[in-house]
């Protein structure tokens, strides 16, 4: 079990770590810091720079954190409230399946960060090594961290947004 957990962790978290850096550094075709500025401000997020740190510390932060087993429920809330504003605000229109730009992926990435946060990191993490994975984990911080990711996408897409300007 450990051994497929390692590998989880890091697929996940590598992968959110690289999705992050396209925002942080422009690397792979991203757009970089400002690019994601104009972006998150295009979709009338309240903050300036703000929302920008905060995606970038989710996605990055939160995808080192997580493939290297550290704080692992709190790398996964940050996981899932990027993914479930990301749903919000791109993918929900375009439906489930991924091809048609919908919110299969992100379903998914959702879902293995919360199961990371219930069962988890395993045996090759930081939390095991430091002795805080059994404190760290359980069924009680999966759904902790499910409600919470829903709770800060919830906050950031109500009081965080700027309302829409009325047509003339």
């Amino acid at each position: 079990m450990a051994s497929g957990l390692l590998l989880l962790r890091l697929v996940l978290g590598l992968t959110m770590a690289g999705h992050g850096a396209q925002k942080l550094f422009g690397w792979w075709g991203g757009p970089g810091l400002r690019g994601i500025y104009g972006w998150l401000a295009g979709m009338r997020l309240r903050g300036g720079w703000v929302p920008v740190g905060m995606l970038v510390s989710a996605e990055f932060g939160g995808g080192i954190a997580l493939a290297l087993g550290f704080l692992t429920p709190f790398a996964a809330l940050g996981i899932d409230a990027g993914m479930m504003v990301a749903i919000a605000t791109v993918h929900w229109a375009k439906g489930f399946w991924a091809g048609n730009g919908g919110f299969e992926f992100n379903l998914l990435i959702i879902a293995a960060a919360t199961a990371l946060a219930a069962v988890g990191p395993g045996r090759f993490s930081l939390d095991h090594a430091f002795g805080w994975a059994d404190n760290l984990s359980g069924k009680w911080w999966g759904a902790g961290v499910l409600a919470g990711g829903a709770l800060i996408a919830f906050l950031l897409l109500t009081v965080g947004r700027r309302p829409e300007q009325a047509a003339n």
